[in-house]
């Protein structure tokens, strides 16, 4: 196919039943999968996905079939919006034909307590899938960077004795020292490993809203929240809130477990979640309490303020993230996010990728500003 056919064919392919000339083959059957989703005349012609299971399972083996993955997820995260199949997903033929992601594991959780067992086992695959490949994309960053911070916040710099000097690192932080002449370093600063090192170094605390909104945050916080588990230098607490408060600590060595223990859709009760994770701090200094919400409160706002206000006074580090998503700067509340501000609490929208050097900063307790997804206080 020359230059000017593929144009054409591409012209056609936009334009799809108003261009000259007609599609045939592949070309055909891709026009009709995004005729069946977007055209808003669909159902005067008669060519929408309407309420037929088969029907839909046809069409998402189309789109599997004649798209690349990303465009597969967007389309089937569009049909589910636009079209309202969340009821065609609690049959386990839909979930077999669906392309796994984290929109879709989002949609799953929500209607986890109204699927029979059949599909709730699909579901499960779906989902174990999503968090497999979550794990390989993230597990290995998380630990390095967060064990590379423990490690470096455990150094002191003024070891007491010699057997506390790590002499290695001594040397290469020296080299500057060095003087030919004696063909030796002269150590002006002397780095040791810390005395009398807890086994755990730092508690870290994450509490994620279930409402709707945060479907995506959701999924990636309870990935993440395992992983943190898996180090023995951590004390990783994981609450789910709504209006009530879900701990689901104890499910930590499975996220799929964790996944399915929450509660998408619900309202929203910071306060109570706040309340429920102070109880929790046994080490206020060593202490990351990670907010995942978009702050909007349905419960008492100033006490909420108020709460958080006294753990950042404790010593705690409290850390608000407004979203935990690829998806960009989230709908959030400003007051909300301008009041955690003024008392020195940062709150900003973080992606997946950059969740890792994040908790380093956090743990050596410095500035974090790569992977922010920037948003107003005001």
């Amino acid at each position: 196919m020359d230059g000017e056919d593929e144009r054409l064919r591409r012209w056609r392919l936009v334009l799809g039943g108003t261009a000259e000339g007609t599609l045939d083959g592949a070309d055909a059957r891709m026009d009709a999968a995004l005729t069946a989703l977007y055209d808003d005349g669909q159902e005067r012609r008669g060519a929408g996905l309407g309420a037929s299971a088969p029907r839909v399972a046809r069409w998402l083996g189309d789109i599997r079939e004649y798209f690349p993955a990303g465009v597969v997820q967007v389309m089937q995260k569009d049909a589910i919006e636009r079209l309202d199949l969340t009821r065609l997903l609690l049959e386990p033929e839909m979930l077999e034909a669906v392309e796994p992601d984290v929109h879709l594991v989002g949609t799953l959780l929500s209607l986890s307590r109204l699927m029979p067992e059949r599909a709730l086992e699909s579901a499960r695959a779906v989902v174990r899938t999503v968090v497999r490949d979550l794990e390989a994309r993230l597990t290995r960053r998380t630990l390095t960077a967060v064990s590379g911070a423990l490690d470096r916040s455990a150094r002191t710099h003024r070891p007491r004795r010699a057997a506390e000097v790590d002499w290695d690192r001594t040397i290469r932080a020296n080299l500057r020292n060095y003087l030919p002449e004696r063909k030796t370093v002269v150590p002006s600063r002397l780095v040791g490993y810390a005395r009398g090192q807890r086994a755990v170094q730092r508690e870290v605390v994450l509490a994620v809203d279930q409402s709707g909104s945060m479907a995506a945050s959701v999924v990636y916080a309870g990935v993440f929240a395992a992983v943190l588990a898996s180090m023995r230098s951590l004390k990783t607490s994981f609450v789910a809130f709504d209006t009530a408060v879900a701990d689901l600590t104890d499910r930590l060595r499975d996220p799929v477990e964790v996944l399915f223990g929450t509660q998408l859709g619900g309202g929203t009760d910071i306060n109570r979640a706040v309340a429920y994770c102070q109880n929790l701090v046994t080490r206020p200094a060593d202490t990351i309490f990670l907010l995942i919400s978009d702050l909007y409160e349905g419960g008492p706002r100033e006490e909420m303020l108020r709460r958080i206000a006294a753990m950042t006074a404790s010593g705690v580090q409290v850390i608000v993230l407004l979203a935990l998503s690829d998806e960009g700067a989230p709908r959030y509340d400003h007051d909300n996010a301008a009041a955690l501000a003024a008392m020195g609490v940062p709150a900003f929208a973080c992606t997946p990728d950059a969740f890792p050097g994040l908790m380093a900063a956090a743990i050596e307790r410095r500035s974090y500003d790569q992977g922010r997804i920037s948003v107003s206080g005001r």
